[in-house]
């Protein structure tokens, strides 16, 4: 099991916000995020996608070619190329803005990680967004009044806990029919979200918005 952090760079809105990778750490370009990476004088370990956004695909770098009909999105398909290289760590950009369905499939797919026990977000210019099953999500300090956002994924989430947050929760229920929790805010202080069983989507807006 790898120990870094897989970032992937999709063809969504895009921000170069805390997109650092290390050493260990593998960068994955799907389909027109290689534009971005390009631009941003971001290399790309390799490609992975069916190339319909891309305009110049590169002919000097390694390339996972799948076709345009498929059963999964190019973001979908790079996960997996990750995963099994062994990461359980990802960090997701351009995979919001523009098309809000690709977006909605983007969160189902780091929901999807979550339940496996792999940590996800997806860093947007004015927010990043995890999700959590079954456990913690611990967020460092952001500036009091920022917007924050938790909702359950899927019927029901049981067992809800706020802590570090104007409105907190103790062990409360909500379900995908309810917004409860929309607009909190941060305090200014380390903010925990918990649920005892199910999936949480957070929306932590940036400091800067």
């Amino acid at each position: 099991m790898e120990t870094g952090t897989c970032y992937i760079v999709g063809a969504g809105e895009f921000t170069a916000r805390n997109l650092n990778p290390g050493k260990g750490d593998l960068v994955i370009a799907a389909d027109g995020g290689y534009a971005y990476l390009k631009a941003a004088g971001k290399p790309a370990d390799f490609l992975v996608g069916d190339f319909d956004s891309l305009k110049d695909v590169p002919d000097d770098m390694d390339l996972i070619r799948h076709p345009v009909e498929k059963d999964d999105t190019d973001m979908g398909l790079a996960i997996g190329e990750g995963i099994r290289r062994g990461y359980s760590s990802f960090r997701l950009y351009g995979a919001g803005g523009g098309r809000i369905d690709h977006f909605i499939a983007n969160l189902q797919l780091i929901a999807d990680l979550s339940r496996s026990g792999i940590r996800a977000e997806i860093v947007c210019p004015e927010m990043d967004v995890f999700a959590v099953t079954d456990g913690s999500l611990l967020l460092p300090a952001r500036r009091a009044g920022t917007l924050i956002s938790v909702f359950c994924h899927g019927d029901r989430a049981e067992g809800v806990t706020l802590r570090g947050l104007k409105y907190s929760l103790n062990e409360a229920n909500l379900t995908a029919f309810h917004p409860l929790g929309v607009s909190n805010e941060f305090t200014g202080e380390a903010a925990e979200i918990s649920v005892r069983h199910g999936t949480l989507i957070v929306f932590g807006y940036a400091d800067c918005v």
